[in-house]
């Protein structure tokens, strides 16, 4: 299985330049977030992937949506591998929304509002990854899914901190990530 990180989003930017939360709700990809997304669809042409897994933030389907259509993949939306819920951008968008924008990609299963109504802590989002590491453990194909997620959330599964776009295998049966205490 690759994770990989959504490309720059407009939050990214910004926060890289005050380091303060701009206040952006769920925030869609920058120019060079775009360019990122096409240079990771180039870097997985030959990685045999058969579809993608996205977490519904509107930077996540973007970045999806890029390397679905170079790749020609499906994409399946699964909320489960959405962000840690610590910024103003962890706020999504509702599912309605959400259908109208992408109305080639399947949110039935998607509750209206899917993302935390609060903080999401460190056992939090690490209980959910624990769960989606199972899930992708039963997966026949996981050799073959590409998962398109979230700094916080890749963090959790793997214990890497991963810039924009980048590319992580990730074995689902490997040992779980063990994460730095927080001070």
């Amino acid at each position: 299985m690759l994770l990989i990180r959504h490309g720059q989003s407009e939050f990214n930017a910004a926060f890289a330049v005050r380091r303060v939360d701009p206040g952006l709700i769920d925030p869609g990809l920058t120019e060079t977030g775009r360019a990122q997304a096409l240079a990771a669809a180039a870097q997985l042409s030959d990685r045999g992937l058969r579809r993608l897994l996205a977490s519904p933030y509107t930077r996540a389907l973007q970045t999806a949506s890029i390397i679905a259509e170079v790749l020609e993949l499906p994409i399946e939306v699964q909320p489960i591998l959405g962000e840690h819920a610590h910024f103003m951008c962890d706020i999504g968008t509702p599912r309605s929304e959400l259908e109208k924008q992408w109305p080639y990609l399947a949110f039935d299963h998607v509750p209206e509002i899917w993302w935390p109504d609060q903080e999401e802590n460190e056992d939090g989002v690490m209980m959910r990854a624990a769960e989606f590491r199972a899930i992708a453990a039963g997966m026949r194909d996981e050799r073959h899914v590409g998962v398109v997620s979230h700094w916080g959330f890749i963090r959790a599964l793997t214990g890497e901190e991963v810039t924009n776009c980048a590319i992580v295998e990730f074995d689902p049966r490997g040992a779980p990530a063990r994460l730095p205490p927080v001070p």
